[in-house]
This record gives C-alpha cells, sequence and structure tokens, in this order.
C-alpha cells in the first residue's frame, strides 16, 4: 500500500491544526493572562464564600471588572478574599461587596457595589462593607425544621 504525498499533507494539517487547538485551550483554560488592562488588588473577608473560587467573576452591575485571585483563611477564622479589578476604577472607599449566585444552582461570584464616599479605594485596601454568600442547603434544612416541629401534637 502506498501513501499519497496529499494524503500525508492533509494528515499532517490535521494534526497540526489539533495541536493547536489544544495548546489554546490549555492556556485559556489554565487562567493564563495576555497582559491586558492593569489590574489593582483589593481585599475582602467574608465569614461564609460557599462555592465561590479562584478565577470567578467580579462584576458591577453585571458588567465583568475582575475576578477572585485567591482564598485563605486569616487569623479570625474568616476568608479573606483577594479581588483583582480593572485599575482604572474609581471605587469609593465605602463600596460593598456581596456573594452572589448565578442563576439557582450557578457559579458564584462577587458583585461589587459602589458606596458614595469621596475617598477612592487604592491597591491593596479593603473593601470593609460585605455579605457572605447564603447557603441553600442551610435554608432549606431551616425550613424542613419547621415545618416538622410546628406541627401540634394530637
Amino acid at each position: 500500500m502506498t501513501s499519497s504525498p496529499v494524503r500525508d499533507l492533509i494528515v499532517g494539517l490535521f494534526v497540526f491544526v489539533s495541536l493547536g487547538a489544544i495548546a489554546y485551550l490549555s492556556v485559556t483554560l489554565g487562567g493564563v493572562s495576555y497582559g491586558g488592562p492593569a489590574e489593582m488588588e483589593l481585599i475582602s473577608s467574608f465569614d461564609e464564600i460557599g462555592g465561590l473560587a479562584p478565577r470567578s467573576q467580579v462584576v458591577i452591575g453585571g458588567v465583568k471588572v475582575g475576578q477572585v485571585d485567591s482564598i485563605v483563611l486569616d487569623e479570625d477564622f474568616r476568608a479573606r478574599v483577594t479581588l483583582k479589578v480593572d485599575a482604572s476604577l474609581q471605587l469609593p472607599d465605602d463600596s460593598s461587596a456581596a456573594i452572589l449566585t448565578a442563576g439557582v444552582l450557578g457559579d458564584q461570584y462577587i458583585a461589587l457595589e459602589p458606596g458614595g464616599s469621596d475617598e477612592l479605594l487604592g491597591p491593596g485596601d479593603e473593601i470593609t462593607f460585605t455579605q457572605s454568600a447564603i447557603i441553600l442547603e442551610r435554608i432549606i434544612g431551616k425550613l424542613i425544621q419547621n415545618i416538622g416541629g410546628g406541627g401540634e401534637s394530637r
């Protein structure tokens, strides 16, 4: 069985394009930055972060302005979340951060709500007004407990 040069060329191009696609997906899913807009680091602490993870979105009014960089436990046993947001944002120092869920069972993200202060947050500053994640399992458990314990004994 002989191979033709045209078939060899087509197979070679297919392999080359496939490797390029795999490399592109690896870089994209790996979170490698292309050196886009300058970023500013902000800190917030939460009592409960739920399913929030590094690389979760940070949004203002539904528009992505950054992402979660890291999550660590601080000395007060609270989740200390480091955010990387667009450095051009002019966020007042009384802004708030809340952990919300996209849809009923979707991913969790941080929503920033700008405040009204004249002072602005700078790199490394902390957002002090925070709202922790709502854990659906706890709410359902409390509801079931209240329903089960609320009946009259006969």
